[in-house]
């Protein structure tokens, strides 16, 4: 039998890479577009280095999974990791993989005591976290928390994974089995058993909803919502009384929910630090013919009860052991659809929050003494930088450093970076998703996305129905004003942050992701079309082309403008 070695790749000439570590380059590097789609940041890329790789880990040592290496590098401002299995035999690759299979059940087992354990420790490192008196603090000790922040945003990511294998396992294990019990379903029939359960992500939205109900109840607030520009919003709403009531209540808003980002940044401005995507989806919530996903959420609830009525009635009659194992899978199946959207309200955001808070505490002092120009400055030096300008103080001037690496940051995002680099490693048999775990990481990240035809771009069903509309293509949420109620919302991926959007567009086409990414399980709770998992969508789609999206069959057809009514 003949093994496949591994083979270089060579990168696109556009996209040049020159490894620091000669050995770097013998390793599969790989782009997580689901989480960083774009460019990261000097420190971004640092931070990660040293603090996602402690916590998986941790993760994997608590299962007793086998551990290999994880690295993370910045390749042309673009984040990749190598994950390396460990040097074991098969068989005990195999034994140990089982036992931690066995371990991930377990957790699924008691789904609902795990994730009150793990919010309770939540608690408690925030408690800790949040007992730092910054208003005291000088260099030293700023750096000190910094580094304490690292080792305790390590254990918090840790916990994140340890309750992410199991939330990932309850949804695939539910649907898998449904599809046993009813084979003439399809997976997205299964799903419609989970939808419309409320999660942080939906209460965000819910809140952000009555809050533009009060702004369309009062027509200045409306006029200026709907004529300002959004960084503009903020100062007219000062003018007046009840713009003044009106952006008491976003304060409101903002300290419950303002912690987020655009994206899953662990550094990235927060939204009650620059509300602007927040005011900007206001303005397409008062945009006449958005859909009240309160109303939806309600819904789809109704739909999901009258689902499982026929999926119970459907069971009578069945082994009481079918019918109890049926009843236990579709309670964790429904915890773990709020878990998978919670965990980022409780873990990444809070986390970045926190992490994003020590350095812009730093990066004020260093600004004042003139080693940047001001504090946000700081997400452009690595730590070591950061550590190397501490000890140098007053003798060094990071501000020119700062320039070059905003500069490279905007060149490479124009560029379209490669999958993969270094080397391709030999091929796995096409075993990635024969283990049960491996099967839930495919339904999250998506499979392989198939070949793209001429006008028709070929993904995986994320959300039942068809719809047609104009597509928008939205890499930030600063983009997403362009979007009309009934546009074919088109975007690498997308994050919690973005789900009012989905209150306004038609249907939705990813990049990247599987049946049980957030784009999918977002459209699911909106009742709207998705295609995910396309590859390429963000790149043969053009704004302003007429689509019509099935997202039960996972495919996406380019319409000449006559077939449009």
């Amino acid at each position: 039998m003949t093994h496949s070695q591994p083979e270089p790749i060579t990168p696109p000439e556009n996209f040049p890479v020159t490894w620091e570590n000669p050995d770097d380059a013998k390793l599969p590097w790989s782009r997580d577009r689901s989480h960083n789609p774009d460019p990261v940041t000097a420190m971004e890329a640092s931070l990660g280095e040293k603090v996602g790789p402690v916590g998986i880990r941790n993760a994997m040592q608590f299962f007793g999974m086998p551990v290999g290496q994880s690295r993370a590098r910045r390749i042309n401002t673009y984040a990749y990791s190598a994950n390396l299995p460990p040097a074991l035999p098969p068989a005990e690759m195999a034994a140990r993989g089982q036992q931690a299979q066995q371990k991930i059940m377990d957790r699924v087992s008691r789904l609902e005591t795990v994730w009150q354990e793990q919010l309770a420790e939540y608690d408690r490192q925030f408690a800790a976290w949040d007992a730092f008196d910054f208003r005291a603090a000088g260099l030293p000790e700023l750096l000190a928390h910094l580094d304490d922040s690292m080792q305790r945003g390590a254990h918090m990511f840790g916990l994140h994974l340890m309750v992410g294998f199991p939330y990932l396992m309850a949804l695939s294990h539910f649907e898998d089995y449904y599809l046993e019990l009813f084979p003439e379903k399809s997976a997205l029939d299964a799903h419609r058993l989970l939808q419309g359960i409320s999660n942080k992500t939906i209460e965000a939205a819910h809140a952000l909803w009555r809050l533009s109900r009060q702004a369309v109840a009062l027509p200045s607030i409306r006029q200026i919502l709907a004529e300002r520009a959004p960084a503009e919003v903020i100062g007219a709403l000062e003018q007046s009384n009840d713009g003044r009531a009106f952006l008491a209540q976003l304060s409101q808003y903002l300290d419950m929910y303002g912690h987020s980002s655009d994206g899953v940044s662990w550094i990235a401005a927060r939204h009650s630090e620059n509300p602007t995507s927040i005011i900007l989806q206001l303005q397409e919530f008062i945009k006449p013919g958005t859909r009240d996903p309160i109303a939806a959420t309600a819904r789809l609830a109704q739909e999901r009860e009258q689902a499982l009525a026929d999926a119970r009635s459907h069971l009578h009659g069945y082994p009481q052991a079918v019918v109890d194992r049926f009843e236990l899978l579709l309670k964790s199946a429904q915890l773990a659809s709020v878990i998978s959207e919670d965990e980022h309200f409780y873990n990444t955001f809070k986390i970045a929050d926190r992490l994003r808070r020590v350095l812009l505490a730093i990066g004020r002092q260093l600004s004042e003494t003139g080693v940047l120009a001001e504090p946000a400055d700081i997400v452009h030096l690595t730590l070591e930088e950061l550590r190397e300008t501490v000890n140098a103080l007053p003798n060094i001037d990071r501000r020119s450093l700062v320039t070059a690496r905003k500069a490279e940051l905007e060149y490479w995002r124009h560029v379209n970076a490669p999958e993969q680099l270094g080397t391709r490693g030999p091929a796995a048999g096409g075993r990635a998703g024969a283990s049960p775990m491996g099967r839930a990481g495919m339904k999250k990240f998506g499979p392989p996305p198939p070949a793209t035809e001429a006008n028709l771009v070929r993904g995986h069903a994320g959300s039942a129905g068809l719809a047609r509309g104009t597509a928008k293509v939205i890499r930030t949420l600063d983009e997403a004003g362009k979007l009309q109620p009934g546009d074919i919302l088109i975007a690498e991926t997308t994050a919690p942050p973005w789900t009012p959007l989905f209150a306004v567009i038609a249907a939705v086409v990813t990049d990247t992701g599987g049946v049980l990414s957030h784009s999918a399980i977002v459209a699911r709770e909106y009742g709207i079309p998705a295609v995910v998992g396309t590859g390429n969508a963000t790149q043969v789609i053009r704004d302003g082309q007429m689509l019509e999206v099935d997202g039960s069959a996972g495919v996406v057809r380019l319409l000449p403008t006559e077939e449009i009514i």
